[in-house]
């Protein structure tokens, strides 16, 4: 179905959601995370790591060009412990983007070896959001489906993108990430919609921790 003429914030609502969860998360803290087991995987995986992870950058390897990020390790560190555990099982491996906005909110959105958009790790997980959260070009953040419901799915954002502080922001892309994003999105989604599957299929082949 396409989405016309919606204001960014109902577009938000519908375009960064990810898997439901029958039990939502507790809110990680300083000195342990928390990951809670869902039974709804898309592709197994194994609990990430309670203890936060030292990793400061990945690299995201893709059909149209790598997209390095640097991860926000201190301020989020259960997700990015989350991500880091994924990417490490070769969870991302040969996995499309499923989604591209070109309308209200800018994004490109992946994670999900399901490709629906539903998809997710078996697990969920506690925002690490305070509220100042904002969403300029090249930000990497996670998308939900409501408050503490992270699992697999992120968005990378490739236009400054109004939304609602709910989305933990735990990466920036480079500048040269950014443009290949950007690229993707030049060539719009399937069928000309705001909203869908890239017109040019893109998938991840592999994640590089840097």
């Amino acid at each position: 179905m396409r989405i016309r003429h919606l204001a960014p914030a109902a577009l938000a609502l519908l375009l960064l959601t990810g898997c439901s969860t029958t039990a939502p998360a507790e809110t990680p803290d300083a000195a342990a995370c928390s990951y809670v087991s869902d039974g709804q995987a898309a592709r197994e995986a194994e609990l990430p790591p309670t203890e936060p992870t030292g990793v400061g950058a990945v690299t995201l390897e893709t059909s149209a060009g790598e997209i390095a990020v640097s991860l926000e390790t201190e301020r989020t560190p259960c997700t990015v412990g989350s991500f880091v555990s994924l990417a490490e099982q070769g969870y991302f491996d040969e996995t499309q983007c499923h989604r591209l906005t070109t309308s209200g909110i800018y994004v490109l959105q992946c994670g999900d070896p399901s490709g629906t958009g539903t998809g997710g790790p078996g697990y969920s997980f506690g925002d690490e959001v305070d509220g100042s959260e904002t969403y300029p070009a090249g930000t990497v953040a996670m998308a939900n489906a409501g408050p503490d419901t992270n699992g697999s799915q992120f968005f990378l954002v490739y236009e400054d993108s109004q939304l609602p502080p709910s989305y933990t922001v735990f990466g920036q892309m480079d500048d040269a990430g950014l443009e290949v994003v950007r690229e993707i999105a030049a060539v719009g989604a399937e069928g000309g919609a705001g909203d869908g599957a890239p017109a040019t299929p893109v998938t991840i082949t592999g994640v590089a921790i840097d």
